[in-house]
């Protein structure tokens, strides 16, 4: 789950030039109950041989957000997402293999594809993170330990030099491999995040930092700092058109998942919450286009990105009815979407 300002206009221009040439953008298809049986078809379309997953069907596509900053992106989501609907992907074996030659002799994971620096620390704690939890879902495991990679993070202080969407990253890891969250790296994430908190509960002032601290305390097991604040603010940003893009595209191209979130796993049963879930699926429909897949936002092409936190959307709100809520780990699938409200993982 990465944001990146820099790609916005880009996307702009690529959604604007895939409608000029007849790619099918905003044209729901069917009734909700093909819903996951016409996004599986999309995500075997874009399977390669390698055992990757392209960003779209479509190669003249270069991907949006994850999909274009790392090729273990689209493995990742099309892992997590088979596991929690219990589908069969074309080729797991491959896709294995895919990730493993991903992994270098330190343990760490590197993007093959994609614009992300491998060397960069960002690039680093993404992909070893992406790597760990798509072959937990496939039912492999790393082939070196990557767990020393992550002192890498807290020499220094760095993990404070990136972004705040990336603090949910470290306890998803040691999950992913299941494994105790170090102490001291856990007392360290959770001071810095509680001492940067506002009053109202977020993070950065921006919907994705408080997600991701949302998350970071659903994985530790722990109440979340100023959760009914986080609540508050979340319902009073919602659009009328039920999404929560409220900055500029790219920094808001997972916004609706993550507020989708924070409603769910923090705002009880209340009935104003419940309408804003209800609203917030709607308009992740409004992004499903003709192809069986998503965009990221209405009449923008679908990406296998999107496809994750659209679809991960409606799981949430409760409209696959396939979902498997059950799973043990679903604290280790992605970003949450499969977790349940109030359980203690792990």
């Amino acid at each position: 789950m990465i944001e990146d300002a820099n790609i916005c206009r880009r996307d702009l221009l690529a959604g604007a030039a895939a409608a000029a040439a007849g790619l099918s953008m905003g044209a729901p298809i069917g009734e909700p109950d093909d819903l996951a049986a016409s996004t599986l078809a999309f995500i075997r379309r874009c399977a390669r041989e390698d055992g990757g997953y392209a960003p779209s069907p479509d190669p003249k596509y270069g991907g949006n957000s994850d999909t274009a900053l790392s090729d273990l992106a689209g493995v990742t989501y099309a892992a997590t997402l088979a596991k929690t609907m219990g589908w069969q992907l074309p080729d797991p074996a491959r896709s294995i293999e895919f990730i493993h030659r991903h992994q270098r002799d330190d343990g760490s994971f590197v993007n093959m594809g994609g614009r992300m620096d491998p060397s960069s620390d960002l690039a680093m704690l993404y992909n070893t993170t992406q790597g760990v939890v798509a072959l937990r879902a496939l039912g492999a495991r790393p082939k070196i330990d990557p767990a020393p990679v992550m002192a890498r993070f807290f020499r220094n202080d760095a993990y404070r030099k990136l972004p705040w969407y990336t603090t949910s990253f470290y306890p998803l890891f040691y999950a992913a491999l299941g494994r105790r969250f170090p102490e001291e790296y856990d007392n360290a994430l959770r001071q810095w995040q509680t001492a940067s908190q506002a009053e109202d509960g977020f993070l950065g002032d921006h919907v994705a930092a408080t997600f991701h601290m949302a998350h970071y305390f659903r994985l530790i097991g722990l109440p979340t700092p100023r959760a009914d604040g986080m609540v508050q603010r979340v319902l009073k940003m919602q659009k009328p058109d039920g999404g929560f893009d409220i900055k500029q595209p790219s920094w808001d191209v997972h916004a609706c998942f993550d507020a989708m979130f924070i409603l769910r796993q923090l705002g009880g049963d209340a009935p104003e919450v419940k309408r804003a879930m209800e609203r917030a699926a709607d308009w992740a429909m409004k992004c499903r286009n003709a192809d069986g897949g998503f965009g990221h936002f209405p009449g923008w092409p679908s990406d296998m990105d999107a496809v994750y936190f659209q679809f991960g959307t409606l799981i949430q709100a409760g409209r696959i009815a396939q979902a498997r809520f059950d799973l043990p780990d679903a604290h280790t699938l992605s970003w949450g979407h499969a977790m349940m409200p109030g359980k203690v993982y792990g």
